[in-house]
């Protein structure tokens, strides 16, 4: 123990807060790269539209790697051209002029597959005249280690055909390919593979393990990418959306998964959606017709596409954020400040004339994000931001924009082995002496920080007093730990901690990324460790925050105040134990957190005021031996949520584990004075 003596713990279940939202276990999902297509979304194909040429290098990123083709050739490569004027989609597409005898086509490898598992698809082809199609998906190099589909062609326009194929072995390196014999020429419009247990074109495996989380709300499109994206070309029929290339991650982007998509998705997951729309190289106009399509009525132009798209009632979408990260210099379509206050307006205005009851979201930055991102010095040249000076860039929203917004939003990222240094206003190392503890708030600090300064522009902002604009935390993580590790289970904890004892403030938050949640490959996927910490919280604690008192203060912050560091450090006041209390909705238990973010044994004196406890009840816990314990597809879990049940009363004096995460749930006989 730190001390001899256990620490004290007062809960006084008669004191309570604001309820918490179920949306502070919410989700954010972008399109960076592959997370969407190949994390949640079931395509096995690679550029399946043809975006590049076949057998062409593509050469994709800001700080570009040549990679292998997605395509190449069968048969002879001089037969095998990309025509503009037939093009099916996007700019081109494949034509293969054909011989009676040979073979000739085109292959992908790289498909993954697992043994017995059935794939469906569908190939759009056009003839010249009468060809046969060979589909064949290849597994291994034996007698029997492919699977063959023909397809007969009849001359005329693009036509679907639809095809199935059931591997015969696991590998991680099939081909499918693709040949044609006959006269003429035939063309390859687009293809799509699969697994057939897909659900409306997400991977079961990941949406049943998502599906196990409350999370209340899920964050698309961005993140960076929606701020040189276009929605309109990733709605409609899913083969004609073109191809293009994400100008932010440097990714090809098949526009498969768009606005429909998404709405599914959130379906599929029971949340709430929350778009971002395009406040960087967009404009007013195509973010009020995003809302239109969303939430019109089929009399309004929009609302009539998305019916012809095959979705006749509205979506009723109720949050909407303009722009992301607005405030950052990296971001497409950046400005200043006193630019983009007049473009929130611009937005506000366009899309609430488009559907009044929408909840708007502006993009805020507080002191500490333009502090710790270098914006501050970049625009002022100091290094620690002005409150209401240029670089503030909430506090200017909230001046000029507090009547066009419902909600603000805030990111924090905190880095494991860095910090921001306010005296040089660089990144350096993270001291390696670092005590546990002090590693594991540094999320929860940053959460504090935003409390800080909310509290200061409370002070400085009259109107905010009159309209109190909660903060939506539209994207948090701790970077620099895999997602399969245990090590950032406590912290990430500790942040909802932090949020339950402000919440009154934050209503809303999207942890990066819902792919964080899982430990997977392209065929298994089971919950990471915060993904079973999400599920802990989300599933298990109460809705109604109680006081928390204790007999030791946290400790002071070791580099701050300032930039990343709050004034005073997250936490209740039960160092070095963080404890935070609730109950259920119905007021009928009471759920107890206990986070040991030590590398020793820690215990408690636990006094409940204000209520009587049963005499039994139920205590989850993860507590592994290894703090880099982990989760990986295939493989034995090293880390659990350990459920006990208890009786006699919630123990005076329980220890807890190091680093462990311990919730308690106690049913309530009544009320004391």
């Amino acid at each position: 123990m730190t001390e001899d003596r256990p620490v004290e713990v007062v809960i006084n279940a008669s004191e309570t807060h604001a309820p918490i939202s179920q949306h502070l276990y919410g989700q954010f999902i972008e399109h960076i790269r592959d997370i969407i297509n190949k994390d949640i979304w079931a395509e096995m194909i690679a550029d399946r539209k043809f975006y590049f040429a076949i057998s062409e290098i593509p050469i994709l990123g800001r700080d570009p790697q040549p990679q292998d083709p997605f395509w190449v050739e069968i048969g002879s490569a001089d037969a095998i051209g990309m025509d503009r004027e037939r093009a099916f989609t996007g700019e081109q597409s494949p034509v293969i002029t054909l011989d009676r005898l040979e073979p000739r086509g085109i292959r992908q490898t790289g498909l993954i597959l697992a043994e017995g598992r059935e794939y469906t698809g569908r190939i759009i082809l056009a003839a010249d005249d009468d060809a046969r199609v060979a589909l064949r998906l290849v597994w291994n190099d034996s007698e029997d280690g492919y699977q063959t589909v023909t397809l007969d062609v009849p001359q005329g326009d693009y036509v679907t055909h639809e095809f199935e194929f059931v591997a015969g072995a696991a590998t991680d390196d099939a081909a499918l390919e693709i040949t044609a014999t006959g006269t003429g020429s035939v063309w390859i419009g687009a293809l799509s593979m699969m697994p057939a247990d897909n659900m409306e074109g997400y991977r079961r495996e990941v949406i049943t393990k998502l599906q196990s989380i409350d999370a209340g709300v899920y964050r698309f499109p961005g993140g960076n990418f929606v701020s040189a994206h276009e929605w309109q070309k990733a709605v409609g029929d899913i083969d004609k959306r073109p191809p293009v290339i994400d100008v932010h991650w440097g990714a090809l982007q098949p526009n498969d998964v768009g606005t429909d998509e998404f709405i599914t998705l959130t379906r599929l997951l029971d949340v709430e959606p929350y778009i971002t729309v395009n406040a960087g190289f967009g404009d007013a106009w195509s973010a009020a017709k995003l809302v239109e399509y969303a939430n019109g009525s089929t009399d309004t132009p929009m609302g009539k596409w998305r019916a012809d798209n095959g979705h006749p009632e509205p979506y009723g979408i109720k949050y909407w954020g303009v722009g992301n990260e607005a405030w950052g210099s990296w971001q497409m379509g950046a400005m200043a400040l006193d630019q983009f206050v007049h473009k929130h307006n611009q937005f506000a205005d366009a899309m609430l004339a488009a559907d009044p009851s929408i909840i708007l979201i502006g993009s805020g930055a507080m002191p500490d994000a333009m502090t710790c991102s270098g914006e501050s010095e970049q625009r002022t040249g100091q290094i620690l931001t002005e409150y209401l000076g240029p670089a503030d860039w909430t506090g200017g929203l909230f001046q000029h924009s507090l009547h066009n917004m419902d909600m603000i939003s805030e990111h924090f990222y905190a880095y494991a082995d860095r910090r921001f240094d306010i005296e040089t206003g660089e990144s350096v190392a993270r001291n390696t002496d670092e005590p546990l503890v002090e590693w594991m708030r540094r999320p929860a600090n940053h959460v504090k920080t935003k409390v800080d300064a909310y509290h200061d522009y409370l002070e400085l902002i009259p109107e905010l007093q009159e309209k109190r604009i909660p903060i939506a935390l539209a994207e948090w993580a701790y970077a620099g730990v895999p997602s399969t590790s245990y090590r950032v289970v406590p912290a990430n904890a500790w942040v909802f901690h932090e949020l339950f004892r402000h919440s009154d403030l934050f209503t809303m938050a999207n942890f990066t990324f819902a792919n964080s949640l899982l430990s997977m490959n392209r065929t298994e996927a089971a919950l990471s460790p915060t993904g079973l910490l999400f599920k802990l919280y989300s599933n298990h604690y109460g809705h109604i925050p109680v006081t928390v008192s204790g007999n030791r203060p946290q400790t002071e912050p070791v580099y701050g105040p300032g930039g990343q560091d709050p004034r005073i450090n997250a936490g209740s006041p039960t160092f070095p134990l963080d404890v935070a209390a609730a109950l259920t909705e119905d007021g009928s238990a009471l759920t107890i957190a206990v986070i040991n973010p030590t590398e020793q044994e820690e215990s408690i004196n636990l006094e409940v005021r204000g209520v009587r406890l049963a005499d039994s009840g139920t205590l989850w816990r993860m507590a592994p031996d290894n703090l880099d314990a982990q989760i990986l597809p295939g493989q034995k879990p090293e880390v659990e949520i350990e459920e006990l049940e208890f009786s006699g009363g919630l123990p005076g004096q329980p220890a807890f584990a190091p680093f462990s995460v311990s919730l308690y749930r106690i049913e309530i006989d009544g009320t004391v004075e």
